[in-house]
């Protein structure tokens, strides 16, 4: 792929991350990763939540009084869930912080950092050659910092991407937030409701 291109679908994805929102992401790959690497603890949690349910409806049905020994036993059984079910909420929440923490780090990597590396790997470099005397005294202005002259360097490419990118998605929220057409009324309608209204204030 050309550098134009690189740098062009780099600044979109990492637009495109902006747009949606990187928690949309994250709660959406945890969500995937979940279910290939921790289903067992998941289901486990859906069992106990469960069985606790039904337990505790059961020690509430039972009297502490007339049946000590099943309410001890159902007492004890509840106690030892609540604790298993805390045990796993937190090995869960660890799980998913160390995964955000990953997870943030890669989209950093796949956006940001790439562009900072294409930055200054590229950055003596010309993306392409503007035409002689294009926009006159300001031509030197897009090769900067250390691009030949005459040409855009892959800073202010970067620029431009994200401009017309930002342009566009302005255009597009704009289409869908746009409201709809109103409903056109036939004028016999109009006469008729016009006409009733008159009567009833005469």
């Amino acid at each position: 792929m050309s550098l134009i291109l690189t740098i062009f679908a780099l600044v979109f994805i990492t637009e495109l991350v902006s747009w949606i929102g990187q928690s949309v992401l994250l709660e959406l790959a945890w969500s995937l990763y979940c279910r290939v690497f921790m289903s067992v603890s998941y289901t486990r949690q859906h069992q106990l939540k469960a069985e606790l349910l039904t337990t505790k409806k059961e020690l509430m049905q039972t009297s502490a009084q007339d049946q000590f020994a099943k309410w001890a036993k159902l007492r004890r059984s509840v106690d030892k869930g609540l604790a298993e079910l805390e045990k796993l909420n937190g090995e869960i929440t660890s799980a998913k912080s160390a995964f955000s923490m990953k997870f943030s780090s890669l989209i950093w990597i796949l956006t940001t950092g790439l562009q900072f590396a294409i930055g200054w790997w590229y950055r003596k470099s010309a993306v392409f050659y503007l035409p002689p005397n294009w926009l006159g005294p300001l031509t030197w202005t897009l090769a900067l910092p250390f691009a030949p002259k005459g040409s855009v360097s892959v800073g202010a490419w970067q620029i431009a991407c994200r401009r017309v990118i930002k342009v566009g998605e302005r255009t597009v929220k704009n289409m869908m937030s746009a409201p709809s057409d109103p409903v056109a009324v036939p004028m016999e309608m109009e006469t008729k409701v016009s006409s009733a209204e008159e009567k009833k204030g005469s």
